[in-house]
């Protein structure tokens, strides 16, 4: 760091000299090195999916990184994941007054943009800190899959498809050469899947891989299950053979 720019990195709310916000990237930076979670939008619906590594006596039955907002949103998350379950329980109160007042399912949109606040305050107010945690939000609305992201600097952002964690660069690189807008649901978890791996140091086996749908047929939010996730994996691996290595 240069002699100019030393101490603008102690306070959230002083620009430095070149206009920058370092604590809001030390924030970025923390996402990009959690475990990679990937998002995609496919006709069928929404896939998140996401790596996650136990250890050998790590008890893994529950989800760490996929959680559940709604009956019809999902989100997967990459960086500081106590900050994801701050963010969550927040995404959850929001959710749920927003269908008693209005009596009618939380846009996705609605979801990003009120978290994206959320963090763009976290930015402005001394005191406090950034979110360490980027997040991809995925629902069904009005027979309508829609696919957002945010990020510590209070940014969010319609995709297709998307990656967030580390190598996340390497696999959006990938999504953008093979993501197609008709692919069906098992398609779609399938280069999901290719995703996790091609980042992954773990080429083998699918405990490191949690998966969840909200299917458009339905509008709802499931879990994958562990036969369903080996299937994907299997049909990723003879169908991106190149990325597995």
């Amino acid at each position: 760091m240069l002699p100019a720019q030393q101490g603008y990195d102690r306070a959230i709310t002083v620009f430095s000299p070149d206009g920058r916000l370092y604590q809001v990237e030390y924030a970025i930076e923390t996402v990009r090195r959690g475990t990679i979670a990937v998002g995609i939008k496919c006709k069928d619906g929404i896939i998140i999916a996401v790596e996650e590594k136990p250890r050998k006596l790590q008890i893994s039955d529950t989800a760490q990184k996929i959680f559940q907002i709604d009956d019809h949103v999902g989100v997967a998350a990459a960086g500081y994941i106590p900050d994801a379950r701050s963010q969550v329980d927040n995404a959850r109160f929001f959710s749920q007054s927003n269908k008693m007042i209005y009596d009618e399912p939380v846009e996705v949109e609605t979801i990003a943009k009120h978290l994206a606040d959320q963090c763009q305050q976290y930015t402005q107010y001394a005191g406090v800190r950034p979110y360490g945690v980027a997040l991809i939000l995925g629902g069904v609305v009005n027979n309508t899959p829609q696919l957002y992201l945010t990020d510590p600097s209070g940014t969010y952002i319609s995709y297709d498809a998307i990656a967030i964690g580390s190598g996340s660069d390497q696999v959006t690189d990938f999504l953008e050469k093979t993501y197609k807008e008709d692919l069906s649901l098992d398609d779609a978890s399938a280069l999901a899947s290719a995703g996790i791996y091609l980042s992954s140091e773990d080429k083998d086996g699918t405990s490191h891989i949690r998966m969840a749908h909200i299917k458009k047929e339905t509008g709802l939010y499931e879990l994958v299950s562990e036969e369903q996730i080996t299937k994907y994996a299997n049909v990723a691996k003879e169908k991106y053979p190149h990325e597995q290595k």
